[in-house]
């Protein structure tokens, strides 16, 4: 089995959050996958970021504001 660092980023409303999570290689059929800590940690961050609950959220990760850019 082996571990590595991976980015995820979580999109919620006009936020997104750039998150830290394992990704697991093994030699079974479910690789590679996640631990269910971080599947929570994912779950968590999107629920905050749906609330509006900006300061926790920073405590998870990076969060970022998205405006949309105007057509000329």
């Amino acid at each position: 089995m082996h571990k590595r660092k991976h980015t995820k980023l979580v999109h919620e409303g006009k936020y997104v959050a750039e998150v830290e999570i394992e990704i697991i290689d093994s030699d079974n059929s479910w690789s590679p996958y996640m631990s269910l800590d971080d599947a929570l940690k994912l779950d968590s961050i999107r629920e905050v970021l749906r609330n509006n609950e900006l300061e926790i959220a920073k405590k998870l990760g990076k969060v970022y504001i998205m405006d949309p850019i105007v057509a000329a």
